[in-house]
């Protein structure tokens, strides 16, 4: 079970992973050990609910599959843990993110004192301009 919240958390058989071949630095491992992690996780199984659904959906973007199925690949490091350490890290601070509430905005209306100061920043603006309009006479 991996704990993001106090009251939620996603079941082991809800992620699956796979070591790939990693590209960039390695040595001479780099053709021979598969250290990139391709962690998957099934949000079917994953028993989320409905409104962090639609919010994970709009933080996942191209990592969410057509099946619901969210991947992340870790390879920057060399390792297969390190790598797992680090993909495991990004489901989890993503779905945190997922798991908070926007809050509700309450609409409020402007004071009389804002109000005054736009007024007197556009007067203030316009007299400026209009001083740049006005052309000397050529006597």
């Amino acid at each position: 079970m991996i704990r993001i919240t106090a009251t939620l958390s996603i079941p082991d058989d809800a992620l699956s992973e796979r070591f790939i071949r990693a590209s960039g630095p390695g040595g001479q491992n780099v053709n021979k050990v598969s250290t990139a992690v391709e962690l998957r996780c099934d949000l079917k199984r994953a028993d989320l609910p409905l409104d962090m659904m639609q919010r994970l959906q709009l933080l996942a973007g191209r990592q969410l599959t057509l099946d619901n199925v969210l991947v992340i690949t870790a390879d920057t490091h060399r390792s297969q843990e390190r790598n797992r350490a680090e993909a495991l890290g990004r489901l989890t601070a993503l779905l945190k993110r997922a798991a908070v509430r926007p809050k509700k905005r309450i609409a409020t209306r402007p004071t009389k004192a804002s109000k005054q100061r736009r007024l007197d920043a556009k007067a203030r603006t316009s007299r400026v301009k209009s001083l740049r309009r006005v052309r000397p006479a050529f006597d």
